[in-house]
C-alpha cells in the first residue's frame, strides 16, 4: 500500500473487507491464469479490461501449437493440425453461443467488429418506402456512427433526416428505457432498423435489450445491438430476446489480445433465409462443397452464412485460450463477483468523496441490473491532474474527453485487494490536488 495513502482512516476497513472477501473469492485462483502488468516491484492495478483484457497465461502455448502445426505439417495443417484450420472458427462456437445466450448455430467467430457490423446491416438494415429510418443511441461509439452513416450514404439517403440519435433526457446521463420504447413507437413505420450498443462504453449503461428489440419488433423493424463491452461482461440471451443480429470484438472483456477475431450473431429465424441480401464470400458457401470451386453460391445456413473468409488461425488462438477459462468460470459466478467488486468500488468511491470534500459523481447507473463491471467517473475540479496521478501510480484506467475517467473491476482476474488499494491512491491524489 503507498505510503501517502495510510493517513485516510477508512483505508484499513476497506483493506479488511477486501482480504475477507478475496479469502473466500470461489474465483480468486483465475487472477494467476492471467499476465498482470508489472509496475515498480510489483504489479499494476489494472482497470482497463473494458479496452484490453489481459493476456491469458495460455495464450502463448495456444499460439505456439499453432506455429508448430504449421511448421509441421505446412498446408496440410488444415486438416492435420490438433485444431484443423480448415474448421477453425469451430473452436469457439459452444463458448461463445453460452456466453451470449445463444444456439450454436447462430454465432460465429470472424472478421473484426465493425466489418461485421456492416455485413450485417447489409443484411438487416433494408430501407424501402416510408420504412427508411435507422436508429442509434446518441453518443454511439464512434466507429458505431460512422458505420451507421456509410449505411445511409449507401441506400442514397441523407442522415440529416434518415438517422435517428436517441438521448437520454437534459441532465441525465443515461437513458430510460420508457423513453426508448417511447420513441420508437413514436417513429413507428418509418423505422427500419434499430442497432444500439449493448453495454454502452462511455457511461457503461447496461441497455435494456429485450425490451427495445420487442419494441422494435411491434413496429416492424429489426433490431441488433454492438456487444464490444457486453460480451464476456453481462449475461445475455441473444436468443430468448429474439435479437435479429448482434456483433462484438474479441480483446475487450474476451482477452483475445489487440486485434483479435470478432464475433457475430444472427437470430435461428433468419437461418435458411437465401432471401436476405449479403455480402457473400467462399466461407459463407456450403462446407462440404467449398473445395469444389463451383461458380455459383451454396449458402452455408446459420451465422456461418455470412463468412466471407478462412479464420486467421493466430489471431484466433489467443482467444480460445481465454475462452477457455470463461468455461471453467462460468458466466454466472462472474456476474456474481462482478456486482460484488463493482458494488464495492461504488461504496469506496462515495466514502473518498465523503473524506476528501470532492464531487465524485458516478455516470453509470446505481441500479446493478443496468450496468456491468465498468464504472465511469467525473471528479469535477480535477481533470486529468488526478488521472496522471493515478497512472504515476501504477494504476492503469482509461481517460475520456471530457473528464471521465473508466474504470472496470473484471471478475475473471481482479480481486477485491486491487479495488482497496485503488481506493488508498484516489483518497492520496484528490489530497495532493487539493
Amino acid at each position: 500500500m503507498p505510503q501517502d495513502a495510510k493517513d485516510w482512516t477508512d483505508l484499513p476497513l476497506f483493506m479488511e473487507e477486501a482480504l475477507q472477501r478475496d479469502a473466500s473469492d470461489p474465483l480468486a485462483d483465475f487472477r494467476h491464469r492471467f499476465h498482470m502488468p508489472p509496475h515498480g516491484a510489483g504489479h499494476a492495478l489494472y482497470f482497463t479490461g473494458n479496452s484490453l483484457g489481459l493476456q491469458p497465461v495460455e495464450a502463448r502455448s495456444f499460439i505456439e501449437g499453432e506455429l508448430e502445426d504449421w511448421q509441421r505439417f505446412g498446408v496440410e495443417a488444415h486438416f492435420e493440425g490438433r485444431r484443423p484450420w480448415v474448421s477453425y472458427h469451430k473452436e469457439a462456437t459452444a463458448d461463445l453461443a453460452a456466453l451470449v445466450g445463444a444456439q450454436p448455430e447462430e454465432v460465429v467467430a470472424m472478421n473484426a467488429l465493425t466489418v461485421n457490423l456492416h455485413l450485417l446491416l447489409i443484411s438487416f438494415y433494408r430501407p424501402g418506402g416510408n420504412r427508411t429510418k435507422l436508429m442509434i443511441e446518441a453518443g454511439a461509439f464512434p466507429s458505431d456512427r460512422y458505420a451507421a452513416l456509410s449505411q445511409l450514404r449507401l441506400h442514397g439517403l441523407d442522415p440529416d433526416e434518415h438517422l435517428i440519435e436517441i438521448a437520454p433526457r437534459e441532465g441525465e446521463h443515461t437513458l430510460r428505457a420508457e423513453d426508448i420504447e417511447t420513441r420508437i413507437a413514436a417513429e413507428g413505420d418509418s423505422l427500419a432498423c434499430v442497432m444500439m450498443c449493448g453495454v454502452q462504453y462511455y457511461t457503461g449503461q447496461w441497455m435494456p435489450m429485450e425490451r427495445i428489440t420487442r419494441a422494435a419488433h411491434a413496429v416492424g423493424a429489426t433490431c441488433g445491438f454492438d456487444l464490444a463491452h457486453a460480451t464476456g461482461n453481462v449475461p445475455l440471451e441473444l436468443h430468448d430476446w429474439n435479437v435479429d443480429f448482434a456483433c462484438w470484438c474479441g480483446y475487450k472483456y474476451l482477452n483475445g489480445g489487440p486485434g483479435c477475431t470478432a464475433g457475430a450473431f444472427v437470430h435461428a429465424r433468419h437461418a435458411h433465409r437465401p432471401d436476405l441480401p449479403r455480402l457473400e464470400g467462399w466461407w459463407g458457401h456450403s462446407e462440404s462443397r467449398r473445395f469444389k470451386m463451383e461458380p455459383d453460391f451454396d449458402l452455408m445456413p446459420g451465422a456461418e452464412g455470412w463468412q466471407t473468409s478462412n479464420a486467421p488461425v493466430m489471431n484466433m488462438a489467443a482467444l480460445l485460450a481465454s475462452l477457455a477459462e470463461f468455461r471453467s468460470a462460468g458466466m454466472d459466478r462472474l456476474r456474481t463477483k462482478s456486482l460484488a467488486l463493482t458494488a464495492f468500488l461504488e461504496k469506496g468511491i462515495h466514502a473518498v468523496a465523503e473524506a476528501t470534500d470532492s464531487r465524485l459523481e458516478i455516470l453509470t447507473p446505481s441500479d446493478p441490473g443496468a450496468r456491468g463491471c465498468q464504472l465511469s467517473v467525473v471528479a469535477h475540479g480535477h481533470g486529468k491532474a488526478l488521472f496522471d496521478h493515478l497512472t504515476q501510480a501504477g494504476v492503469i484506467v482509461d481517460w475520456r474527453e471530457p473528464a471521465v475517467i473508466r474504470l472496470a473491476p473484471v471478475p475473471l482476474y481482479n480481486s477485491f485487494r486491487d479495488v482497496a488499494e485503488f481506493l488508498g491512491l484516489l483518497h492520496a491524489g484528490l489530497r495532493a490536488d487539493t
